[in-house]
């Protein structure tokens, strides 16, 4: 009739009555001798004893009407399945832009196997983790552009991601300010409850027309939270310090330099906070710690479809009751 796997009981308190059946089969034993009408006679010789299977047959009535019972317990119990559907409101969307520094400099190789590589990595897990929140990315060398504008389709956002390497042609340099100033314009039309910048170096700024403290003031003014992240050992890494006449870029050991106090400054003025990633794991740890910061409230909603199954169960039952009454008026009549 159904899958009982699946199946809940509404009022399961009336399966105590099935502590009556016991005491009915009890009962019905201890009386079934007066069932019978009985003449006393004081010999049967002369009688043909002839026993029937009609007789043995007569406990069926009493059997029928014990699962009829049973029956409407199970159905008063209210058997029923449910099929619950969820759908979730973000209540609190948070749109993010991720500023990532693409200078010559992100090819170091103090992370593995890059610093551009291995922030590609960790940034594309942390936006799998969000998946009520918009989010954008945003390029900058010597100069800035938008990647991906902020979405939610994070298959776009991610394929921006993957995509991002060190290319010649952006000017050279570090741009902070119009890394910053560039997520800024992308954000400040927003109407999202929170707003946030993930501004990623591993250098200082020394080049484009926008000083970081005046975009820092403007991500002040639209309210936008900045965390910033310096990358890179501390002390000397293998980087890029040349190409070769066939393009291919020569490695040697050079300093790292990170404006610490700048990407404090930006981060201290705007609510955020800054972290030193120098190897991996740290930039890891980084971004999980961003992501347990900026929560996003996720209000959910269920859905709750029941199909009662008890009505199957009173025909059954209203069935055995009549066939035990059509067999006690008729076949089992001569001897009930």
């Amino acid at each position: 009739m159904f899958n009982l796997n699946h199946v809940t009981f509404e009022h399961p308190q009336w399966f105590w009555l099935f502590l009556l059946l016991p005491v009915l089969m009890l009962w019905y034993f201890w009386k079934r001798n007066q069932q019978t009408p009985e003449v006393k006679i004081s010999s049967l010789k002369g009688f043909k004893v002839n026993q029937g299977i009609l007789p043995k047959l007569r406990p069926l009535l009493f059997v029928l009407r014990l699962l009829a019972l049973a029956l409407l317990i199970t159905a008063m119990a209210r058997p029923r399945t449910v099929d619950v559907s969820t759908k979730t409101n973000s209540t609190q969307g948070i749109d993010i832009m991720i500023a990532i520094d693409v200078s010559a400099s992100m090819l170091a190789q103090d992370l593995k196997p890059n610093r551009i590589e291995a922030l590609k990595k960790v940034a594309s897990e942390f936006v799998k983790e969000r998946p009520n929140d918009r989010i954008g990315v945003v390029e900058y060398a010597g100069e800035s552009y938008t990647k991906t504008p902020i979405t939610s389709d994070k298959r776009i956002v991610l394929e921006a991601l993957q995509s991002i390497e060190f290319s010649n042609l952006l000017e050279g340099g570090t741009a902070i300010g119009m890394g910053l100033a560039t997520s800024v314009n992308r954000l400040k039309d927003s109407k999202a409850k929170s707003k946030v910048i993930i501004l990623l170096t591993d250098g200082v700024n020394n080049s484009g027309f926008i000083d970081p403290k005046i975009a820092t003031e403007l991500a002040m003014e639209y309210d936008i939270k900045t965390y910033t992240i310096g990358i890179g050992t501390n002390g000397m890494a293998l980087g890029p310090i040349a190409m070769d006449r066939n393009g291919r870029i020569k490695y040697g050991s050079v300093k790292v330099e990170i404006d610490e106090e700048l990407m404090k400054e930006i981060a201290q003025k705007t609510g955020g906070k800054y972290f030193r990633a120098t190897d991996n794991d740290k930039l890891e740890a980084i971004y999980d710690e961003i992501n347990k910061l900026e929560t996003t409230e996720v209000e959910e909603f269920k859905y709750y479809n029941y199909d009662e199954k008890y009505r199957p169960l009173l025909l059954l039952a209203g069935v055995l009751l009549l066939i035990e009454f059509v067999l006690k008026r008729t076949i089992f009549r001569s001897f009930v």
